[in-house]
């Protein structure tokens, strides 16, 4: 698969279809061949993850992973710490998401699931990434939440980010980006361009009838 600079992909496909392990291996997280995974035409698959971080790969984990003990803020200075260079600080995060500054002192614990989806979103942005991976932003909240969520994603993207979707949310999803990869046990069943993909193609390659 291909991620261009400054588009948004989603990748989609069944539950075990590989989505979440395709999105460790590009972060670091998961060991994989040297020349398996490239980034700015250089290869980084045998990178450990600090390393991948270093070079401007942000991962949004599944589950969000915040820090129990730490407030939102501390939390989101944690994404920071890399120090590169980029439009996201704590100033523009709570431009983008003024929930957060009205509750950057709260214990992450305090917010809402949706707030804390928002909350792990700015993490990784703080890091500047030119890479954003997202692992299912939408996983457990409520419809209402994944819409505000994704309205601020355009926003994410003008400022030059490139973006990768993990995505149950298909409808969502193809709203959301450029591109769509179909994964099935570890394969690209399906790749195409969103605004091409019908809903038969997208079940076909999903379940692999």
């Amino acid at each position: 698969m291909e991620v261009r600079a400054g588009e948004a992909v989603a990748v989609i496909g069944a539950n075990g279809a590989g989505k979440s392990t395709l999105l460790k291996s590009i972060a670091g997280l998961l060991p994989s061949r040297p020349d398996a995974i490239t980034f700015a035409g250089e290869p980084i698959g045998g990178l450990p993850a600090h390393a991948v971080a270093a070079r401007g790969i942000a991962l949004v984990p599944e589950g969000r992973g915040l820090f129990a003990s730490l407030s939102v803020e501390e939390n989101l200075l944690i994404g920071g710490q890399l120090n590169r260079p980029g439009p996201w600080n704590l100033s523009s995060i709570y431009d983008l998401f003024p929930v957060l500054g009205e509750r950057h002192a709260m214990p992450s614990t305090a917010l809402s699931g949706g707030q804390q989806q928002m909350a792990a979103i700015a993490r990784g942005l703080m890091a500047n990434p030119k890479l954003l991976l997202c692992d299912e932003i939408s996983l457990g909240l409520a419809p209402i939440v994944v819409r505000d969520i994704y309205t601020r994603l355009p926003t994410i993207l003008s400022a030059g980010i490139s973006l990768v979707l993990v995505e149950q949310d298909v409808v969502q999803a193809l709203k959301a980006v450029q591109r769509v990869y179909c994964l099935q046990e570890g394969r690209v069943a399906l790749a195409g361009a969103a605004k091409d993909l019908t809903r038969e193609t997208i079940a076909a390659a999903y379940f692999g009838v």
